[in-house]
């Protein structure tokens, strides 16, 4: 199993971000991307939007449930639509949607706040562990069921 790119849809991609922004132990990282470069999500189209929706939903539901068997107390999935840091860098963002999960032992994110990141210059994420590929194959057992 590629941990980069753990799961595909005709449209869209799940990649299990290395290094995270949230510590696998505080509920894991994962983003979706749509295998069709788009700046906004508005720029997909129907079907786009649509599986979009349903992968979102089904994945959030699997990681919320593979990582509990996991023994990570996952409680909720928060869902983020990023691209500001292509924005500070002069690039063009592409639209991707971000998977955090949130642990109710969580030790880098307040349990029951918002997600805070430190500035990006701090290089935060380097102390972080990703989601293993033990991990990845208990949500894609519920991705599957």
């Amino acid at each position: 199993m590629n941990p980069a790119n753990f799961y595909a849809t005709a449209n869209f991609t799940c990649e299990a971000c290395n290094p995270p922004h949230v510590d696998r132990q505080d509920g894991g990282h994962i983003v979706i991307h749509p295998k069709r470069p788009v700046e906004h999500r508005w720029e997909l189209d129907t079907a786009e939007a649509h599986e979009l929706v349903e992968l979102s939903m089904r994945l959030g539901k699997a990681m919320l449930s593979g990582l509990n068997q996991r023994g990570i107390p996952v409680e909720r999935i928060n869902f983020q639509d990023n691209g500001n840091w292509a924005i500070g860098e002069g690039r063009k963002p592409t639209m991707h949607l971000h998977l955090y999960g949130r642990s109710r032992n969580s030790v880098h994110q307040t349990h029951g706040e918002a997600l805070l990141f430190p500035k990006r210059e701090t290089k935060f994420w380097k102390t972080l562990e990703p989601l293993n590929e033990v991990d990845l194959a208990a949500i894609l057992a519920q991705l599957n069921l």
